[in-house]
């Protein structure tokens, strides 16, 4: 009997390990270089948007699909969003949907000069991460009984996404010739980016869903995503404060 309640103890130290294993995976990353997965442009693509004049569409198209690609918080939500969908035909609405989204306000935010503290809106970010998780997890249906519409958040979110990086461009004072045509080019590099990250991340689900240990693993991927999204409000937040 006392050996049977060690096992049974000790089943349950391995599990809670394997629970937490990715979370303080996350802690440590986010942790041991905020700077260089802060969401944002790079330095040297700093100084190129800064100095450049004049319709330079390559360039452009090249950074959006970077910041895309190195967009940590961007992958991190498509990652919950396409978690458990396993149709194209869906992944492509939910895909659609925060693109749309984020088109939308990055255009505008620029051209209509809307400012946000980029910390509140990456705070917001991370919240859409830890959103996506708990909607994942089926927190929502067993704490209030309701199912957000998956949709509407999605879009929403796609909308924040989008202020962030147009809050970046208007601290390096984006020249205005060639605006227009150097913004959209920049649109179609995160289109690009996104559509070349998302294939990898569907490759990388669909190898990860015909394995064994797939939905036993579910569990602790969303709890580390949820980790990684209040990490990241908790960053922000800091942020923020200091800054002030």
């Amino acid at each position: 009997m006392h050996s049977q309640s060690l096992r049974g103890l000790g089943a349950l130290v391995a599990r809670l390990r394997r629970s937490l294993l990715l979370p303080l995976l996350s802690a440590l990353l986010f942790m041991a270089a905020p700077e260089a997965l802060a969401h944002g442009v790079a330095e040297g693509d700093k100084g190129f948007i800064q100095e450049s004049s004049g319709v330079m569409l390559l360039p452009f198209i090249y950074m959006g699909a970077k910041h895309m690609i190195t967009g940590y918080d961007h992958l991190l939500f498509l990652f919950g969003v396409i978690f458990f969908l396993y149709r194209l035909k869906d992944v492509g609405l939910y895909v659609t949907l925060f693109a749309v989204g984020h088109s939308v306000t990055l255009l505008l935010g620029v051209l209509m000069e809307i400012s946000v503290s980029a910390y509140v809106i990456d705070a917001i970010i991370g919240f859409s991460v830890v959103y996506k998780a708990l909607d994942n997890l089926g927190a929502f249906q067993r704490w209030f009984g309701y199912q957000p519409d998956t949709r509407t958040a999605t879009l929403v979110f796609g909308l924040t996404h989008g202020f962030g990086l147009a809050t970046k461009i208007l601290d390096y004072q984006i020249a205005a010739d060639g605006l227009i045509p150097n913004l959209i080019a920049f649109n179609v590099g995160v289109e690009i980016g996104q559509l070349l990250a998302l294939s990898a991340i569907l490759i990388a689900m669909g190898y990860w869903r015909r394995t064994a240990g797939f939905w036993r693993h579910a569990y602790t991927a969303n709890v580390a995503m949820m980790s990684a999204g209040f990490l990241l409000m908790g960053y922000q937040l800091t942020g923020l404060i200091v800054s002030q």
